[in-house]
C-alpha cells in the first residue's frame, strides 16, 4: 500500500493531499529561505492521529515537518528533504483555562485571537509577543521562544507542560502532566514542569524546529486583565537614554508591558491610512519611544497606578527627563487603544503591520544586554549601507526580558518582494547582519536557515551534544532533517 493510502486510511481522504496546487503552497513562507516542495500533506485531528502518521513515516524512513500557524516567517516549516508536512490547524481546541494557577492548555492550531477572545471572558489574557500575525499559532509562540511584552520574572518560561509524540510515535508528557490519569483523573495539574525524574523536558522542544518531536499540546501561563490602564509614550533623541529609562522603570518593576520601539516601527503600528499617515508618523515621532503600560488589577486599582506613577517620576527625574507623555502628536486618545493593541493579535482585515510599507520584511533577532542596543543599532545599519539598503526603512525593537536582564533585539528590513533587486539586497543584508551580530556576542537562541548554520559551526561541542540526543529520540531522522545541524 502506497504512503497516500495509508495516509488516507489515518486522517480521512479529505485530510490527505498531493495535489501540487497545494504542495506549493507548503513549499515556502515568508522568508527568503529557498523553496522545497513536500511530498503529501496530512491535517490530523488529535494525538492519536498524529502518532499513527509519525509511526507511519518512521517504519517507512519518510521525512515529517509539524506545520501549526497558517503563517511562517523563517522557513522553519518548509521541507528540506520533502516527506510529509504534518497540518496541525485542526487541533484547534483550548482545552482547558485553569484560572486556579493562571494558566490555558492550548492545541497547535489555537490563534492568538482565539486565545485572547477566549481568556477574556474569565478576565485574563494569554502572555502575548508583539502583536503576532493574526494566524500565528500561540503554541508556536511559545516552543519558539518570542519574547513576551510583560518582562516579569514570574511570567518566564511561559510554557509549563507538553505532551509530545516522538519519532515512534509514543506520547510523552512532561512535568506533572506525566502523572497517570492526567487531565481526567489525576489530582495532577500539569503545572509543575519538572519531571519525569530531575529533567525539565520541555526544554527538549523549545526551539527545535520539529526536530525533535511534534507537539500536540501545551500548558501555558496566562496573566490577569488590568481593570484600568495607563499609557506612557517617553519619547528619546538617543537609544542609549531610552535604554537607561528602561533599565530604571525595571528595577522599580513597575507596569505591564514595557517596550522601546523605532519611529519605523512605531508609526508602521498606528498609521491608519497608508501610506500618508506612516509617513507623517515617521515625520513628527521622536527616533525612539520607550512605551509603558501601568495597570490596576482588580483590588485597587487606582492606587496601584498612582503609586507606579510616583516611581515613575522618581526615575524619570534621576535621568532628567522633564515629561512623562501619555499621548502621541497626532493621534488622539491613542492612549486608551493602544493597552488593547498589544493584548490582542494583529487585525484580520489590516495588512500585517511588517509587510505593510514594502509586502515583505526581513527580521534579524537575538538577544543581548540592554546596554549594548545602540552598538547594535549602529553597526547593522552600517552594514545595511553597505549593503545598499535605505537606513531610513530599518525597524527596530528593544524587548527587555525578566526586568531587564538581558533583552530581545530585533532589526526589520522591509522589501518589496516583487523586485529582484530589493530580494537580492536584503538576501545579502540578512546574512551580513546575521554574521556581524554573531561575531559581536549576539546570542541566538533560535536560529533559522543559513543563522543555523552559522551558530553551530561556532558551538562544536553543543552541536555534538545535540545529535546524540537526535540519535537517541529520532534514530531514522524523519523529523525535520536538514532543519539544524543534523
Amino acid at each position: 500500500m502506497q504512503i497516500k493510502q495509508k495516509l488516507t486510511k489515518i486522517v480521512g481522504a479529505a485530510n490527505v493531499s498531493d495535489d501540487p496546487g497545494a504542495l506549493l503552497s507548503y513549499s515556502r513562507d515568508c522568508s527568503l529561505s529557498t523553496p522545497r516542495m513536500p511530498n503529501y500533506i496530512a491535517r490530523p485531528k488529535n494525538t492519536e492521529e498524529v502518532q499513527a502518521v509519525i509511526k507511519l513515516a518512521n517504519e517507512s524512513g519518510v521525512p515529517v515537518v509539524p506545520c501549526s500557524s497558517g503563517i511562517h516567517f523563517y522557513g522553519n516549516t518548509i521541507p528540506n528533504m520533502g516527506g510529509i508536512v504534518l497540518d496541525m490547524r485542526r487541533m484547534n481546541k483550548i482545552l482547558d483555562v485553569d484560572l486556579d494557577n493562571k494558566m490555558v492548555r492550548v492545541e497547535p492550531g489555537v490563534t492568538w485571537g482565539q486565545l485572547q477572545a477566549e481568556t477574556a471572558k474569565y478576565k485574563m489574557m494569554g502572555l502575548g509577543p508583539l502583536l503576532p500575525h493574526p494566524l500565528k499559532s500561540v503554541l508556536t509562540s511559545h516552543l519558539e521562544r518570542e519574547p513576551m511584552l510583560i518582562p516579569k520574572f514570574e511570567y518566564a518560561g511561559s510554557m509549563v507542560t507538553v505532551e509530545v509524540v516522538f519519532a515512534d510515535g509514543q506520547a510523552f508528557r512532561t512535568g506533572s502532566a506525566c502523572v497517570p490519569g492526567f487531565p481526567d483523573k489525576s489530582m495532577a495539574e500539569g503545572v509543575n514542569p519538572g519531571g519525569p525524574g530531575y529533567l525539565s523536558y520541555q526544554w527538549l522542544v523549545q526551539g527545535a524546529q520539529g526536530t525533535m518531536g511534534v507537539v500536540t499540546w501545551a500548558k501555558v501561563k496566562m496573566a490577569p486583565k488590568p481593570r484600568i490602564d495607563k499609557t506612557f509614550f517617553i519619547p528619546f533623541e538617543q537609544l542609549d537614554d531610552a535604554v537607561q529609562m528602561v533599565y530604571s522603570i525595571q528595577r522599580r518593576m513597575i507596569g505591564e508591558e514595557c517596550l522601546i520601539l523605532n519611529d519605523v516601527n512605531l508609526a508602521a503600528i498606528l498609521a491608519k491610512k497608508w501610506p500618508a499617515d506612516y509617513e507623517n508618523l515617521k515625520r513628527v515621532l521622536a527616533p525612539w519611544t520607550v512605551i509603558l503600560v501601568s495597570g490596576g488589577g482588580w483590588r485597587r486599582p487606582e492606587e496601584k497606578i498612582e503609586y507606579e506613577e510616583d516611581g515613575l517620576r522618581e526615575a524619570a527625574a534621576e535621568l532628567h527627563i522633564p515629561e512623562l507623555p501619555t499621548s502621541l502628536p497626532g493621534l488622539p486618545g491613542i492612549e486608551r487603544e493602544l493597552p488593547g493593541i498589544l493584548r490582542n493579535a494583529w487585525p484580520e482585515k489590516k495588512p500585517y503591520w511588517k509587510f505593510a510599507a514594502k509586502g515583505a520584511s526581513q527580521d534579524v533577532f537575538f538577544y543581548t544586554t540592554m546596554d549594548r542596543a545602540s552598538e547594535f543599532t549602529q553597526v547593522l545599519s552600517q552594514v545595511a549601507a553597505e549593503s545598499g539598503y535605505c537606513i531610513d526603512d530599518i525597524g527596530v525593537y528593544v524587548q527587555p526580558m525578566e526586568y531587564g536582564r538581558s533583552c530581545h533585539f530585533e532589526c526589520s528590513f522591509p522589501y518589496n518582494p516583487n523586485n529582484g533587486d530589493e530580494v537580492a539586497i536584503v538576501s545579502n543584508l540578512y546574512a551580513e547582519a546575521a554574521e556581524t551580530a554573531l561575531g559581536l556576542g549576539g546570542y541566538f537562541s533560535r536560529p533559522y536557515g543559513i543563522i543555523a548554520d552559522m551558530v553551530y559551526e561556532r558551538a562544536g561541542g553543543y552541536s555534538a551534544a545535540m545529535k546524540k540526543v537526535k540519535k537517541i529520540l529520532d534514530p531514522n531522522n524523519i523529523m525535520s532533517p536538514g532543519r539544524l545541524c543534523f
